[in-house]
């Protein structure tokens, strides 16, 4: 008891915390008003040493999002959690990494930044690993090592603005021609935190963190500071990189949408939902679309984190288990939780008047407005009916198919913390995607010709449909001729074995051609055996040399004579 009064008190506290920002956030884009806190940390001799925070109606909002959902998230874990082992150590992770993010937020300088964006790197690796197996180790590493990409990639960008005795970018990126290059590397960076080609491989093995970490990692923390930078930077500066970010991102779409539908591991198909929804921000972002990447953002951020929510439930109850063949007929067993699941996969799909409607089918009206090419615009509508199509698929799977493990499982649709933790993104999901919209898109009004407008829903409904097909048919199980498109496109264009495992793993080859083509062919030369074998070549050379240096001595000394003669 004494366990579940402390996850209500940090829910009231981040909801308190939330609500007030929101309102602050609100007033501040009424007035554009904006200010800085400066907090001196040391001064010595003539050098001072500030830490500075930008508080402004962007921060303000999305740190209110961060908190709602992270005050959800901890009272949802207190049920969640409760039979786990070193559970403190848990809910410090958990503070820590909702810290990171608020920092990363509310940061107006590359070094403050690179603090919070190497926190949430370490401590989601903690978190990942939390159930110490090999799996989770093989998953944090990964995951790691992804994302130190990009801590490496604003380190460049520190140590080039310390030639403007500067490191804040709301200061210097007005001027275009000055911080290209700073620019560059801070969007090649923010494609390492948000998953985009070729960094997708770790979003899906981060899976192997607890499901409340992954709502939180999914919705509004770590998979979003990628965007959110490139947002806090699109205010003020154009990127000259709009075309090679538009090509990544529809790409990463239709890769995450194709995974989607072949895909069987529940919390795996939600991982690359996520990795799709990141591929339209950033698609909208190349668009110059800053503030309707940022209202999906936000919007993305509720009915994601009620998805992971929901699904947790369903895992919960049938301990453990993540394959949804073998899952089913929860409207029945789990009428509540299962009605959680269909909104926040209605609001994914963009179903109207849904939060994720008025996010999606705005930017998906606003590009056909755009001067774009054919290949782009198919890629962006064919992705999006890949969306509703895996999302249809899963709700057949989960809500109305008859269940294959219904005597195995110990399902409960009581009004318990979980329960209750759903029904506030549930309000949310539904109605928070028109309050934002009427409270700050002050855009001006879409006119298209009736084909183009209701191209949208035309490719909603085939999606509909198509993933309805799927779900009854066994056409692509069973037809060979599908067999390696399927494999292709469920193991994310072999990305995540050219992530992790590139050379161990070839699927033309034996194993042993495996093991003599990665640890003895040529990767021994290259290696760290070959490099040690060239460190002791090139020393016995050295001694050589030493033994014989008055012989090598006037051996120069006759060439250089010979050259100063000729020359």
């Amino acid at each position: 008891m004494f366990v579940l009064s402390m996850w209500n008190l940090i829910f009231m506290f981040f909801f308190t915390f939330a609500f007030i920002f929101f309102v602050l956030g609100l007033i501040m884009m009424s007035n554009s008003f904006s200010m800085y806190l400066v907090w001196g940390i040391f001064s010595w001799g003539s050098t001072d040493v500030d830490f500075v925070f930008l508080f402004d109606w962007v921060s303000f909002i999305f740190l209110s999002f961060v908190l709602l959902i992270s005050g959800s998230v901890f009272y949802y874990s207190g049920e969640y959690m409760e039979g786990e082992m070193n559970k403190s150590r848990f809910i410090y992770l958990l503070a820590g990494f909702v810290g990171s993010m608020g920092l990363l937020i509310l940061s107006p300088n590359l070094v403050s930044i690179l603090l919070g964006w190497d926190g949430l790197g370490l401590v989601s690796y903690c978190l990942v690993i939390y159930y110490q197996n090999f799996k989770s180790l093989n998953a944090g590493t990964l995951t790691v090592l992804s994302n130190r990409v990009g801590d490496v990639l604003i380190l460049l960008g520190i140590v080039y603005m310390v030639n403007f005795g500067d490191w804040s970018f709301v200061a210097w990126m007005g001027n275009s021609d000055i911080l290209v290059l700073v620019s560059t590397v801070i969007l090649l960076a923010s494609l390492t935190k948000s998953a985009q080609i070729p960094f997708s491989a770790w979003l899906p093995a981060a899976m192997a963190a607890p499901t409340p970490v992954s709502s939180l990692v999914h919705s509004s923390t770590l998979v979003t500071a990628g965007v959110y930078l490139v947002i806090r930077m699109g205010w003020v500066y154009d990127f000259w990189m709009n075309d090679f970010l538009m090509v990544l991102s529809v790409l990463t779409m239709f890769m995450a949408g194709l995974g989607a539908c072949f895909e069987f591991d529940l919390k795996k198909i939600i991982a690359l939902s996520t990795l799709s929804q990141l591929g339209l921000m950033m698609y909208s972002l190349s668009l110059g679309l800053v503030k309707v990447a940022l209202f999906h953002l936000l919007m993305h951020a509720l009915f994601k984190a009620l998805l992971f929510m929901s699904a947790g439930c369903i895992i919960h109850g049938f301990k453990g288990w993540q394959d949804v063949r073998m899952m089913g007929n929860m409207m029945l067993s789990l009428p509540f939780i299962s009605s959680c699941f269909v909104v926040s996969n209605l609001a994914l799909a963009g179903m109207p008047f849904l939060a994720g409607f008025y996010s999606k089918d705005l930017i998906l009206e606003l590009s056909l407005m755009e001067e774009l090419n054919f290949l782009s615009l198919f890629f962006l509508f064919f992705s999006t009916g890949l969306t509703v199509a895996y999302t249809f698929r899963l709700i057949y799977y989960m809500v109305r198919r008859d269940s294959v493990m219904s005597g195995s499982s110990n399902l409960s649709d009581g009004w318990g913390v979980m329960t209750k933790s759903c029904l506030g993104l549930v309000f949310f999901s539904i109605f928070f995607g028109a309050l934002v919209s009427w409270l700050f898109m002050d855009f001006s009004s879409i006119v298209l010709p009736s084909g183009l407008k209701n191209l949208t829903l035309m490719v909603c409904i085939l999606g509909s449909f198509f993933g309805f097909f799927m779900s009854h048919s066994s056409f692509f199980l069973n037809n060979t001729h599908f067999s390696y498109l399927i494999w292709f496109s469920s193991s994310m264009w072999f990305l995540p074995y050219l992530s992790s495992q590139p050379l161990s793993y070839y699927p033309l080859k034996t194993g042993f051609e495996i093991m003599k083509l990665g640890d003895m062919g040529w990767l021994e030369y290259l290696g760290g055996q070959g490099l040690s074998n060239l460190i002791q070549e090139f020393s016995l050379k050295i001694q050589v040399f030493s033994v014989n240096s008055l012989k090598v001595f006037m051996l120069i000394i006759w060439i250089l004579l010979c050259l100063n003669m000729f020359f």
